[in-house]
């Protein structure tokens, strides 16, 4: 029987490069996300290499979550892996000046929606026992605050410590739980984060080494694959031409 793994968000970035990683290494694919016709062609591309399954899925409609597991095909129920992937940045801009609603969806999908498909899943993955895991997307920005980060490094925190409290209460079944914290990766991540802006977006990355998500599916992969008896509870992983800065100070004029 082959190894299963249950990809979040994998019509893009950390999720794509996700999926072809684990498909290059033989493991079975369940690859959801909002966006069918990328679903579709994912599928086209990989199909060849290994089986898989696709279901177009907003993480944050808990009721659809339970539905997509529960009607899993035969040969896609046992899953080893779950990658809580799916998630977004928005507003960049000062937290006074940011739309609520922006909030509200950074929440829904980093938090609520991440929360969703763990709970629906963590059933499979204590059957599977000894060598499961799930590896969720944090953030850099859980753990080092900047401007504009507000409501994004919190829920990104909230990854990070809903991650260690889980491998608490998972001791025993076998289970791993890791977080995994990349720093600058060029993906469609700030195209999102500023809705469209190609000229902000080439600017954050113009003149610099960053990450790329195949950088970080490998860090996901090396993860889920390691010795049934270690569990790496996080890594965060940054370019080496990023770093951090000192604290900014509000002087008199």
């Amino acid at each position: 029987m082959n190894n299963v793994v249950f990809i979040t968000g994998a019509t893009s970035g950390f999720g794509r490069a996700t999926a072809r990683r684990f498909a290059e290494a033989g493991w079975s694919l369940v690859l959801t996300g909002r966006r069918h016709e990328r679903l579709e062609a994912l599928k086209e591309e990989l199909s060849a290499k290994v089986p898989v399954h696709i279901a177009t899925l907003d993480v944050r409609d808990a009721e659809a979550v339970k539905q997509v597991i529960a009607e899993l095909p035969e040969g896609f129920r046992q899953v080893k892996s779950l990658v809580n992937n799916a998630g977004l940045a928005l507003a960049p801009e000062p937290a006074q000046n940011v739309d609520l609603n922006d909030w509200h969806t950074m929440i829904d999908t980093n938090v609520t929606g991440l929360v969703n498909v763990t709970h629906a899943l963590l059933p499979r993955l204590i059957e599977t026992g000894k060598g499961a895991s799930i590896i969720s997307i944090g953030s850099v920005a859980g753990h080092w605050p900047y401007p504009g980060g507000h409501v994004y490094g919190a829920t990104k925190a909230f990854v990070e410590q809903f991650s260690y409290n889980l491998r608490c209460d998972l001791l025993g079944t076998g289970v791993r739980v890791t977080d995994i914290a990349p720093g600058m990766a060029e993906t469609e991540f700030t195209l999102v984060r500023t809705k469209g802006n190609q000229e902000a977006s080439d600017k954050l990355y113009r003149g610099t080494t960053p990450l790329t998500a195949e950088d970080i599916a490998e860090q996901i992969f090396y993860v889920a694959t390691l010795p049934d008896h270690i569990n790496i509870n996080r890594l965060e992983v940054m370019p080496t031409r990023q770093a951090w800065s000192p604290f900014n100070i509000d002087r008199d004029k």
